[in-house]
């Protein structure tokens, strides 16, 4: 199968403002942003309930593939749990002139970025990586307080030069799904780096291997999209691949028997609705806008989880 490359970008540009616009729909929250207190000034009870949640924040959650079946909740019991917010990330880069107005809703600028994630931290916000929610969905495992994911979607080599040193000031780490096709390419990661990403103790998701939407496959592809690109992020970073995220966010239901023979336990999608059969197959996650400041990304969580 040939592909434009070129034709790629503009096409997630256009789809992923289409779902930002949906979760703008949503009435403006009174929330205002709180602040973590310090450890200074924290009582000796607060203080150790913060050490503890800070240890559940790192403590490694079981492989997904060692749960018994018995287990695992129905889907009703999975859809009924609180969601965890989880926030998908593009580029992080300052917008350029050429930049459309639709661009610049998954374009974070790198200062907008930095005061992002310090508000997730002085909100006292911990990272959860995917097995922990896995756990936590499936089978109820209690999860730190105020659970966030961190997720970011393309390969975009400023994930790795921007946003991964940020992240590590405040002890967060992140799921990168990567797109096979784009690795070593200018502007994009190369393999080292995402090997590195995942002994660091990240996530490496699948993300396809050059971005087709999963609703037209159709017999071979799910070899080139799935399979091979499986094969190569196994490859690179030594560890199984569980996690795929569908790209635009689109799926349908034929998809999910498919990802399933293929070894994958869990699915993102964007942020439409979970599927009520399927919801660890289409867990949500909202695009955290260029345009928003730290306050506006605290209220668009708290209005959309």
């Amino acid at each position: 199968m040939k592909v434009s490359y070129s034709a790629l970008l503009p096409l997630a540009v256009c789809a992923t403002a289409l779902t930002l616009s949906s979760c703008n729909d949503s009435k403006t929250a009174t929330a205002a942003e709180t602040s973590s207190p310090t450890r200074e000034v924290m009582s000796g009870t607060a203080a150790v309930a913060a050490e503890e949640d800070s240890a559940a924040a790192n403590t490694a959650a079981p492989d997904p593939a060692s749960i018994p079946a018995s287990k695992i909740a129905d889907a009703a019991t999975i859809t009924a749990r609180p969601q965890v917010p989880i926030l998908c990330y593009h580029q992080i880069r300052d917008w350029r002139p050429r930049d459309s107005k639709g661009a610049k809703d998954y374009i974070v600028p790198v200062d907008a970025f930095k005061k992002q994630i310090q508000m997730l931290a002085d909100s006292g916000y911990h990272t959860v990586l995917p097995d922990q929610l896995y756990a936590y969905l499936a089978t109820g495992a209690p999860l730190p307080a105020k659970p966030i994911m961190l997720t970011f979607d393309d390969t975009d080599l400023d994930q790795f030069t921007v946003a991964r040193p940020e992240l590590e000031k405040h002890g967060f780490k992140a799921v990168y799904f990567v797109m096979t096709v784009s690795l070593g390419r200018p502007n994009y990661m190369s393999k080292a780096q995402v090997k590195q990403l995942s002994d660091e103790g990240n996530v490496i998701g699948s993300h396809t291997w050059d971005h087709h939407n999963v609703k037209k496959y159709q017999g071979q592809d799910w070899v080139t999209q799935i399979e091979k690109p499986t094969k190569t992020l196994e490859e690179i970073t030594g560890k199984d691949i569980k996690y795929f995220a569908y790209p635009f966010g689109l799926w349908n239901p034929e998809a999910i028997p498919q990802l399933k023979q293929r070894g994958m336990v869990a699915a993102f999608v964007l942020a439409e609705k979970r599927d009520p059969q399927d919801p660890l197959f289409t867990i949500r996650r909202i695009i955290a806008s260029g345009y928003w400041s730290p306050r506006t990304l605290h209220n668009s969580i708290v209005q959309s989880f």
